[in-house]
Protein backbone atom coordinates (compact mmCIF):
# COMPACT_ATOMS: atom_id res chain seq x y z
CA UNK A 1 0.00 0.00 0.00
CA UNK A 2 1.30 3.75 -0.77
CA UNK A 3 0.67 5.17 2.27
CA UNK A 4 1.02 8.53 0.40
CA UNK A 5 -1.50 8.20 -1.52
CA UNK A 6 -4.84 9.75 -0.74
CA UNK A 7 -7.97 7.75 -0.24
CA UNK A 8 -11.63 8.51 -0.53
CA UNK A 9 -11.33 6.06 2.39
CA UNK A 10 -10.37 8.58 4.04
CA UNK A 11 -11.90 11.49 2.96
CA UNK A 12 -9.06 12.05 0.26
CA UNK A 13 -6.35 11.82 2.88
CA UNK A 14 -3.22 9.84 2.80
CA UNK A 15 -2.50 6.59 5.24
CA UNK A 16 0.61 8.91 6.36
CA UNK A 17 -1.49 11.94 7.35
CA UNK A 18 -4.42 10.72 8.82
CA UNK A 19 -2.27 8.89 10.81
CA UNK A 20 -0.26 12.30 11.36
CA UNK A 21 -3.67 14.71 12.06
CA UNK A 22 -6.33 12.03 13.09
CA UNK A 23 -5.10 8.51 14.65
CA UNK A 24 -5.59 8.34 18.43
CA UNK A 25 -6.58 12.65 18.24
CA UNK A 26 -9.43 13.55 16.77
CA UNK A 27 -12.60 12.13 14.92
CA UNK A 28 -13.14 12.32 11.42
CA UNK A 29 -16.44 11.77 9.38
CA UNK A 30 -16.15 10.56 6.22
CA UNK A 31 -18.76 10.92 3.55
CA UNK A 32 -18.62 8.45 0.77
CA UNK A 33 -15.37 6.69 2.47
CA UNK A 34 -16.43 3.36 0.16
CA UNK A 35 -18.71 5.15 -2.83
CA UNK A 36 -22.20 3.26 -3.34
CA UNK A 37 -21.51 0.46 -0.58
CA UNK A 38 -23.08 -2.47 -0.31
CA UNK A 39 -22.58 -4.92 2.30
CA UNK A 40 -21.51 -8.61 1.52
CA UNK A 41 -24.21 -9.52 4.21
CA UNK A 42 -27.76 -8.94 4.34
CA UNK A 43 -29.82 -7.93 7.32
CA UNK A 44 -31.11 -11.87 7.08
CA UNK A 45 -27.96 -12.80 6.84
CA UNK A 46 -26.77 -11.34 10.20
CA UNK A 47 -29.70 -12.55 11.70
CA UNK A 48 -28.96 -15.74 11.22
CA UNK A 49 -24.85 -15.56 11.91
CA UNK A 50 -26.04 -14.68 15.76
CA UNK A 51 -27.73 -17.76 16.14
CA UNK A 52 -24.17 -20.08 15.56
CA UNK A 53 -22.46 -21.18 18.29
CA UNK A 54 -19.30 -20.19 17.35
CA UNK A 55 -20.30 -16.60 16.85
CA UNK A 56 -20.13 -14.03 19.53
CA UNK A 57 -22.99 -11.95 19.90
CA UNK A 58 -25.12 -9.99 21.76
CA UNK A 59 -28.96 -8.57 21.64
CA UNK A 60 -29.99 -5.05 23.43
CA UNK A 61 -33.14 -3.21 23.91
CA UNK A 62 -34.22 -0.76 25.81
CA UNK A 63 -38.09 -0.33 27.18
CA UNK A 64 -39.90 0.79 30.12
CA UNK A 65 -37.69 -0.87 32.87
CA UNK A 66 -34.67 0.57 30.82
CA UNK A 67 -31.81 -0.92 28.63
CA UNK A 68 -31.45 -5.16 28.83
CA UNK A 69 -28.77 -7.35 27.29
CA UNK A 70 -28.15 -10.96 26.22
CA UNK A 71 -25.55 -12.65 25.02
CA UNK A 72 -25.69 -15.22 22.28
CA UNK A 73 -26.80 -17.21 20.79
CA UNK A 74 -29.26 -15.74 19.63
CA UNK A 75 -31.94 -17.98 18.40
CA UNK A 76 -34.52 -15.30 18.44
CA UNK A 77 -34.80 -11.94 17.72
CA UNK A 78 -37.56 -9.62 17.52
CA UNK A 79 -39.79 -8.36 14.38
CA UNK A 80 -37.24 -5.58 12.62
CA UNK A 81 -41.24 -3.45 12.97
CA UNK A 82 -40.11 -4.06 16.76
CA UNK A 83 -38.32 -0.77 17.42
CA UNK A 84 -35.52 -0.05 19.92
CA UNK A 85 -32.96 -3.04 20.21
CA UNK A 86 -29.80 -4.07 17.96
CA UNK A 87 -28.16 -7.20 17.53
CA UNK A 88 -24.57 -7.36 17.29
CA UNK A 89 -22.38 -10.08 15.52
CA UNK A 90 -18.22 -9.83 16.71
CA UNK A 91 -15.40 -10.98 14.32
CA UNK A 92 -17.84 -11.06 11.18
CA UNK A 93 -14.43 -11.04 9.26
CA UNK A 94 -13.61 -15.06 10.50
CA UNK A 95 -17.22 -15.85 8.64
CA UNK A 96 -17.29 -13.92 5.38
CA UNK A 97 -14.70 -13.59 2.90
CA UNK A 98 -15.82 -10.06 1.98
CA UNK A 99 -15.53 -8.77 5.19
CA UNK A 100 -12.05 -9.97 5.96
CA UNK A 101 -11.01 -8.51 2.64
CA UNK A 102 -12.60 -5.24 4.08
CA UNK A 103 -10.77 -5.15 7.26
CA UNK A 104 -7.86 -5.72 4.67
CA UNK A 105 -8.21 -1.83 3.42
CA UNK A 106 -7.21 -0.76 7.05
CA UNK A 107 -3.83 -2.53 7.13
CA UNK A 108 -2.19 1.24 6.55
CA UNK A 109 -1.88 -0.05 10.45
CA UNK A 110 -0.10 -2.95 11.71
CA UNK A 111 -1.66 -5.78 11.97
CA UNK A 112 -0.77 -6.11 15.64
CA UNK A 113 -3.53 -3.44 16.46
CA UNK A 114 -6.06 -4.77 13.90
CA UNK A 115 -8.74 -6.78 15.91
CA UNK A 116 -12.04 -7.67 13.68
CA UNK A 117 -15.11 -6.05 12.41
CA UNK A 118 -18.27 -6.31 13.95
CA UNK A 119 -21.19 -6.03 12.31
CA UNK A 120 -24.80 -4.50 14.14
CA UNK A 121 -28.19 -4.56 12.80
CA UNK A 122 -30.84 -2.51 14.44
CA UNK A 123 -34.38 -1.66 14.46
CA UNK A 124 -35.84 2.26 14.29
CA UNK A 125 -34.67 3.66 17.58
CA UNK A 126 -31.70 1.09 17.92
CA UNK A 127 -28.77 1.65 19.74
CA UNK A 128 -26.55 0.76 23.08
CA UNK A 129 -26.72 3.72 24.72
CA UNK A 130 -24.08 6.57 24.77
CA UNK A 131 -20.49 5.42 25.65
CA UNK A 132 -16.64 5.21 25.14
CA UNK A 133 -14.89 2.71 23.88
CA UNK A 134 -11.01 2.55 24.54
CA UNK A 135 -9.68 1.69 21.42
CA UNK A 136 -9.74 3.08 18.11
CA UNK A 137 -12.55 2.50 15.74
CA UNK A 138 -14.27 3.40 12.20
CA UNK A 139 -17.69 2.90 11.64
CA UNK A 140 -18.94 2.52 8.37
CA UNK A 141 -22.56 2.52 7.67
CA UNK A 142 -23.82 -0.17 5.22
CA UNK A 143 -27.54 -0.33 5.47
CA UNK A 144 -30.37 2.80 6.07
CA UNK A 145 -29.59 5.81 8.42
CA UNK A 146 -28.00 6.02 11.91
CA UNK A 147 -27.61 9.64 13.67
CA UNK A 148 -24.35 9.39 15.56
CA UNK A 149 -23.69 12.65 18.63
CA UNK A 150 -20.65 12.70 19.79
CA UNK A 151 -18.60 14.33 21.74
CA UNK A 152 -14.89 14.95 23.24
CA UNK A 153 -16.37 15.04 26.85
CA UNK A 154 -13.56 14.63 29.90
CA UNK A 155 -16.50 13.14 31.73
CA UNK A 156 -16.30 9.67 31.34
CA UNK A 157 -18.19 8.54 34.30
CA UNK A 158 -20.82 5.63 34.12
CA UNK A 159 -24.11 5.28 35.20
CA UNK A 160 -23.90 2.13 37.98
CA UNK A 161 -25.80 -0.80 38.24
CA UNK A 162 -26.47 -1.49 34.19
CA UNK A 163 -25.43 -4.73 32.07
CA UNK A 164 -23.93 -1.65 29.86
CA UNK A 165 -21.54 0.80 30.46
CA UNK A 166 -23.61 4.00 29.60
CA UNK A 167 -22.22 7.45 30.16
CA UNK A 168 -24.35 8.99 33.04
CA UNK A 169 -23.87 12.64 31.44
CA UNK A 170 -23.47 12.19 27.82
CA UNK A 171 -22.94 16.38 26.27
CA UNK A 172 -23.14 16.10 22.82
CA UNK A 173 -20.86 18.56 20.53
CA UNK A 174 -21.56 17.46 17.19
CA UNK A 175 -24.06 15.71 15.16
CA UNK A 176 -24.29 13.37 11.82
CA UNK A 177 -26.47 11.12 10.44
CA UNK A 178 -24.80 8.72 8.38
CA UNK A 179 -25.65 6.91 5.02
CA UNK A 180 -24.57 3.61 3.12
CA UNK A 181 -20.77 4.27 2.54
CA UNK A 182 -20.25 7.42 5.15
CA UNK A 183 -17.65 6.77 7.81
CA UNK A 184 -16.98 8.11 10.86
CA UNK A 185 -13.22 8.04 12.79
CA UNK A 186 -13.71 8.07 16.25
CA UNK A 187 -9.83 7.68 18.80
CA UNK A 188 -10.40 6.52 22.50
CA UNK A 189 -12.59 7.79 24.79
CA UNK A 190 -14.57 9.77 22.86
CA UNK A 191 -18.22 9.32 23.51
CA UNK A 192 -20.40 8.25 21.41
CA UNK A 193 -23.94 7.59 20.75
CA UNK A 194 -25.24 6.10 17.68
CA UNK A 195 -29.48 5.33 17.16
CA UNK A 196 -30.86 4.13 14.06
CA UNK A 197 -33.17 5.89 11.73
CA UNK A 198 -35.35 2.75 10.39
CA UNK A 199 -33.37 -0.30 9.28
CA UNK A 200 -30.01 -0.32 9.91
CA UNK A 201 -27.00 -1.92 9.53
CA UNK A 202 -23.12 -0.52 10.42
CA UNK A 203 -19.87 -2.30 10.29
CA UNK A 204 -17.52 -1.41 12.75
CA UNK A 205 -13.78 -1.82 12.27
CA UNK A 206 -12.30 -1.96 15.79
CA UNK A 207 -8.22 -2.20 17.15
CA UNK A 208 -6.64 -3.68 19.84
CA UNK A 209 -5.24 -2.05 22.98
CA UNK A 210 -4.02 -3.86 25.25
CA UNK A 211 -3.50 -2.42 29.00
CA UNK A 212 -0.09 -2.44 30.55
CA UNK A 213 -1.34 -5.11 32.92
CA UNK A 214 -1.95 -7.27 29.73
CA UNK A 215 1.77 -6.88 28.39
CA UNK A 216 3.47 -7.67 31.79
CA UNK A 217 1.32 -10.78 32.29
CA UNK A 218 2.24 -11.58 28.59
CA UNK A 219 6.53 -10.98 29.21
CA UNK A 220 6.41 -12.79 32.42
CA UNK A 221 4.16 -16.10 31.32
CA UNK A 222 7.20 -16.06 27.99
CA UNK A 223 9.81 -15.56 30.80
CA UNK A 224 8.45 -18.90 32.27
CA UNK A 225 8.16 -20.44 29.11
CA UNK A 226 11.82 -19.52 28.38
CA UNK A 227 13.05 -21.19 31.83
CA UNK A 228 10.88 -24.15 31.00
CA UNK A 229 12.59 -24.84 27.60
CA UNK A 230 15.74 -24.58 29.08
CA UNK A 231 14.88 -26.82 31.82
CA UNK A 232 13.70 -28.96 29.19
CA UNK A 233 10.18 -29.86 30.87
CA UNK A 234 7.85 -28.43 27.34
CA UNK A 235 8.33 -29.31 23.88
CA UNK A 236 7.48 -28.22 20.51
CA UNK A 237 8.10 -24.99 19.13
CA UNK A 238 10.02 -24.07 22.82
CA UNK A 239 12.22 -26.97 21.87
CA UNK A 240 13.91 -25.01 19.44
CA UNK A 241 16.91 -23.39 20.63
CA UNK A 242 15.40 -19.65 18.80
CA UNK A 243 15.41 -17.72 22.42
CA UNK A 244 18.35 -18.86 24.40
CA UNK A 245 17.95 -17.69 28.33
CA UNK A 246 19.37 -18.49 31.12
CA UNK A 247 19.62 -21.63 32.58
CA UNK A 248 18.02 -21.40 36.29
CA UNK A 249 18.59 -25.36 37.38
CA UNK A 250 21.21 -24.62 40.25
CA UNK A 251 19.06 -25.56 43.49
CA UNK A 252 19.37 -22.95 46.42
CA UNK A 253 22.25 -23.33 49.24
CA UNK A 254 23.10 -21.91 52.61
CA UNK A 255 26.08 -23.24 54.13
CA UNK A 256 26.80 -21.67 57.33
CA UNK A 257 23.55 -20.66 58.18
CA UNK A 258 23.16 -20.79 61.58
CA UNK A 259 20.36 -22.51 64.43
CA UNK A 260 17.54 -19.88 64.38
CA UNK A 261 15.35 -19.55 67.09
CA UNK A 262 12.50 -18.34 65.01
CA UNK A 263 11.61 -20.92 62.35
CA UNK A 264 8.73 -19.58 61.00
CA UNK A 265 10.41 -15.97 59.80
CA UNK A 266 11.73 -16.35 56.59
CA UNK A 267 15.42 -16.53 55.93
CA UNK A 268 16.89 -13.11 54.20
CA UNK A 269 19.22 -15.02 51.85
CA UNK A 270 16.23 -17.19 50.05
CA UNK A 271 14.69 -14.14 49.62
CA UNK A 272 17.96 -12.59 48.16
CA UNK A 273 18.16 -15.72 46.10
CA UNK A 274 14.77 -15.51 44.18
CA UNK A 275 15.28 -11.91 43.89
CA UNK A 276 18.48 -12.84 41.87
CA UNK A 277 16.88 -15.78 40.12
CA UNK A 278 14.73 -13.25 38.45
CA UNK A 279 17.38 -10.75 37.86
CA UNK A 280 18.77 -13.22 35.70
CA UNK A 281 15.98 -13.29 33.13
CA UNK A 282 16.38 -11.37 29.93
CA UNK A 283 13.16 -9.06 29.45
CA UNK A 284 14.25 -8.03 26.31
CA UNK A 285 13.45 -7.06 22.22
CA UNK A 286 13.61 -10.72 21.52
CA UNK A 287 11.74 -12.29 24.56
CA UNK A 288 8.66 -9.46 23.95
CA UNK A 289 8.48 -10.23 20.08
CA UNK A 290 8.33 -13.58 20.66
CA UNK A 291 5.49 -13.07 23.10
CA UNK A 292 3.54 -10.46 21.31
CA UNK A 293 4.33 -12.51 18.08
CA UNK A 294 2.35 -15.42 19.28
CA UNK A 295 -0.32 -13.83 21.24
CA UNK A 296 -1.27 -11.14 18.44
CA UNK A 297 -1.47 -14.16 16.00
CA UNK A 298 -2.89 -16.30 17.99
CA UNK A 299 -6.68 -17.98 16.32
CA UNK A 300 -9.93 -17.57 18.50
CA UNK A 301 -11.84 -20.07 19.31
CA UNK A 302 -14.25 -19.58 16.85
CA UNK A 303 -11.79 -19.54 13.88
CA UNK A 304 -12.23 -22.34 11.12
CA UNK A 305 -10.06 -23.83 8.26
CA UNK A 306 -11.53 -25.60 5.54
CA UNK A 307 -8.92 -26.90 2.97
CA UNK A 308 -10.13 -26.90 0.08
CA UNK A 309 -6.84 -26.57 -2.23
CA UNK A 310 -6.03 -29.44 -4.54
CA UNK A 311 -2.97 -31.88 -3.44
CA UNK A 312 0.11 -29.73 -3.23
CA UNK A 313 3.36 -30.35 -2.39
CA UNK A 314 5.47 -28.03 -2.67
CA UNK A 315 8.65 -29.85 -1.55
CA UNK A 316 8.08 -31.68 -4.77
CA UNK A 317 6.71 -29.61 -7.74
CA UNK A 318 5.91 -25.51 -7.61
CA UNK A 319 3.08 -24.31 -10.11
CA UNK A 320 3.54 -22.30 -12.78
CA UNK A 321 0.99 -19.77 -12.47
CA UNK A 322 -1.69 -19.10 -9.95
CA UNK A 323 -1.06 -17.90 -6.10
CA UNK A 324 -0.53 -18.65 -2.69
CA UNK A 325 -3.36 -16.82 -0.58
CA UNK A 326 -3.85 -16.61 3.23
CA UNK A 327 -6.92 -17.70 4.42
CA UNK A 328 -9.09 -15.32 5.76
CA UNK A 329 -8.59 -15.78 9.28
CA UNK A 330 -4.72 -16.50 9.39
CA UNK A 331 -2.68 -14.54 10.88
CA UNK A 332 0.95 -14.21 10.12
CA UNK A 333 3.27 -11.42 11.98
CA UNK A 334 7.61 -11.61 11.69
CA UNK A 335 9.82 -9.69 13.30
CA UNK A 336 13.60 -9.94 12.77
CA UNK A 337 14.01 -13.40 11.25
CA UNK A 338 10.99 -14.80 13.62
CA UNK A 339 8.15 -16.08 11.72
CA UNK A 340 4.41 -16.30 14.14
CA UNK A 341 1.91 -18.14 12.13
CA UNK A 342 -1.25 -18.84 14.17
CA UNK A 343 0.19 -18.39 16.99
CA UNK A 344 2.87 -20.85 16.61
CA UNK A 345 6.76 -19.83 15.90
CA UNK A 346 7.18 -21.27 13.05
CA UNK A 347 10.70 -23.51 12.74
CA UNK A 348 11.87 -21.22 9.45
CA UNK A 349 13.25 -18.06 8.98
CA UNK A 350 11.32 -15.24 8.06
CA UNK A 351 13.12 -14.53 4.76
CA UNK A 352 11.90 -12.23 2.01
CA UNK A 353 9.04 -14.16 0.69
CA UNK A 354 7.53 -15.63 3.52
CA UNK A 355 7.47 -11.72 4.62
CA UNK A 356 5.97 -10.48 1.53
CA UNK A 357 3.32 -13.23 1.88
CA UNK A 358 2.92 -12.04 5.46
CA UNK A 359 2.38 -8.44 3.97
CA UNK A 360 0.56 -8.76 0.92
CA UNK A 361 -1.35 -12.49 2.14
CA UNK A 362 -0.55 -13.57 -1.06
CA UNK A 363 2.08 -14.46 -3.36
CA UNK A 364 2.84 -14.90 -7.02
CA UNK A 365 3.71 -18.68 -8.00
CA UNK A 366 6.83 -18.90 -10.06
CA UNK A 367 10.43 -21.31 -10.54
CA UNK A 368 11.37 -18.23 -8.30
CA UNK A 369 9.45 -19.64 -5.39
CA UNK A 370 11.59 -23.11 -5.49
CA UNK A 371 14.94 -20.81 -5.65
CA UNK A 372 14.42 -18.77 -2.91
CA UNK A 373 12.73 -20.60 -0.07
CA UNK A 374 14.78 -22.87 1.70
CA UNK A 375 13.43 -26.66 2.30
CA UNK A 376 11.67 -25.74 5.56
CA UNK A 377 10.00 -22.70 3.87
CA UNK A 378 8.20 -24.73 1.66
CA UNK A 379 7.27 -27.60 3.87
CA UNK A 380 5.70 -25.21 6.14
CA UNK A 381 3.87 -24.01 3.16
CA UNK A 382 2.62 -27.30 2.25
CA UNK A 383 1.64 -27.97 5.80
CA UNK A 384 -0.51 -25.05 5.37
CA UNK A 385 -2.24 -26.05 2.23
CA UNK A 386 -3.19 -29.48 3.99
CA UNK A 387 -4.38 -28.10 7.03
CA UNK A 388 -6.18 -24.64 5.22
CA UNK A 389 -4.84 -22.19 6.43
CA UNK A 390 -3.41 -21.53 3.02
CA UNK A 391 -5.12 -21.68 -0.16
CA UNK A 392 -4.17 -22.70 -3.81
CA UNK A 393 -5.77 -20.20 -5.88
CA UNK A 394 -4.84 -21.35 -10.11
Amino acid sequence: MNIDQALPLLGGLSPREFMRQHWQRKPLLIRQAIPGFKPSLSITDIRQLVKREEVESRLIWRDAKGWNMKTGPLSKLPPQKQANWTALAQSVDLHDDATAELLRQFRFISDARLDDAMISIASDGGGVGPHFDSYDVFLLQAYGKRRWRISQQKDLSLIPGLPLKILQNFQPEEEYVLEPGDMLYLPPHAAHDGVAEGDCMTISIGFRAPTQATLACGMLEAANDQIMANLGDIGGFYATPVLPGPVLSDTYKDPGASATETPAALPNGLIDAALDAVRKLQFDEALAARFLGQWLTDLPENAYFDPTSDEIDLTLEIPQTGQLVLDRCTRMMYWGGNLFVNGEVAPVKAGPLLCRLADQRRLDCSPAIGEELEAGALALLTEGLEDGWLHYVP
